[in-house]
């Protein structure tokens, strides 16, 4: 009987006879994706389970039956990452022998095939959803065919960040809400977004969408602003995280610096007991955004801070700052102490020339 004629025999025979007596062994070192394994009705092998994408899937075949054939199929690369409208190349090769042909199958196109070991997919990618698949026709087994997962990206047009519902100045301890808006970006569920302040990464954010096409997309983040923050530039960065199945890594997207302004209320900085020495002037360092207004009280009555102090101007003060923001008042104890003022500088000085004019008028 011809080889063809114990086609039907062979697979009745496997059909009904127990699983021992004719094993099937699969060995695959580190599979890229679900290989399926298919042959004709009535018999038809499972799927492997998938596995990392550490390298090209390879599957064989082996059983006691002399005209059992190999299938082993590899793509490379394991997953095609491209740019859309960027050219592109993926080759499929088989190993071994007893195939009719070897091809390519992709959406939306007519199947290629070749009687060569090795077959490359090409062109320019202007599809935003395609599914090609490799295959080889076995003499013995039917068909083996193994799917190229691919992720067609596209990089923002542009990326901005504002507040949401909010313009002018922020108060100190307030909540706000930062948002970053991505336009015209694809695939967004490979989207990560990070929100800044200064060089400070504030939190990552990424999209739970899952189509492919282009979208638009926005992420928030709230915020509670610290006087210290008065003047910070806060913006955000767009990445397609595209590893570790690509190969390709997009460029980051940044937005412009959205520069902020926090109004807080007065600070004074001056301890409760203050010592000046005579000739010195008297001050208090304030702080507050918008600038305070600072008012000097002794006994009830509005001074002015002496420049240059002297023993009169020891007492109690209370030092009141104004703002739109709040007020605050501190009261200080002021005590003048002789010593290095300006006017005892002076004095020094004029008392060395004293004593050196008559030195000079010797030599």
């Amino acid at each position: 009987m011809s080889a063809s004629g114990w086609t039907i025999p062979l697979l009745l025979f496997r059909l009904f006879s127990p699983a021992t007596s004719s094993p099937v062994s699969t060995h695959t070192p580190s599979p890229a994706h679900p290989l399926q394994i298919s042959a004709p009705p009535p018999t038809v092998l499972p799927s492997l389970p998938s596995s990392s994408l550490g390298g090209p899937p390879s599957v064989s075949n082996t059983g006691d039956s002399a005209g059992r054939a190999t299938c082993s199929l590899m793509i490379s690369p394991s997953t095609l990452v491209v740019r859309f409208g960027n050219p592109f190349a993926a080759t499929c090769s088989v190993s071994g022998k007893g195939y009719s042909f070897l091809g390519w199958t992709v959406s939306l196109m007519p199947p290629e095939h070749t009687s060569d070991q090795f077959l490359v997919w090409s062109g320019v990618m202007t599809e935003w959803d395609v599914n090609p698949k490799c295959f080889a026709m076995v003499d013995t087994e039917g068909e083996c065919h193994l799917s190229l997962p691919v992720i067609v990206y596209k990089t923002p047009d542009s990326v901005s960040i504002s507040f949401v519902n909010h313009t002018g100045p922020m108060y100190e301890g307030q909540p706000y809400t930062l948002q970053c808006v991505v336009q015209d970006v694809a695939p967004a569920e490979n989207l990560i977004v990070t929100f800044y302040r200064g060089q400070k990464e504030l939190g990552r954010l990424q999209s739970n969408r899952t189509g492919k096409t282009p979208v638009n997309e926005s992420f928030t983040m709230n915020i509670s602003p610290a006087k210290d923050d008065d003047g910070a530039h806060y913006w955000c960065e767009a990445e397609l995280q595209l590893q570790p199945r690509g190969l390709q890594h997009p460029p980051a997207v940044k937005s412009e610096n959205l520069t902020a302004v926090v109004w807080f209320g007065p600070q004074l900085l001056c301890p409760t007991k203050l010592q000046v020495r005579a000739g010195e002037s008297l001050g208090c360092e304030v702080r507050g955004n918008p600038k305070p207004n600072v008012t000097w009280l002794k006994d009830g009555q509005m001074v002015v801070p002496p420049t240059h102090s002297s023993m009169e101007h020891a007492g109690k003060y209370i030092v009141l700052a104004q703002a739109l923001v709040g007020q605050k008042n501190l009261t200080v104890e002021v005590e003048v102490l002789p010593g290095s003022g300006h006017h005892t500088m002076y004095n020094r000085h004029f008392l060395l020339a004293v004593l050196l004019i008559p030195m000079l008028n010797l030599l």
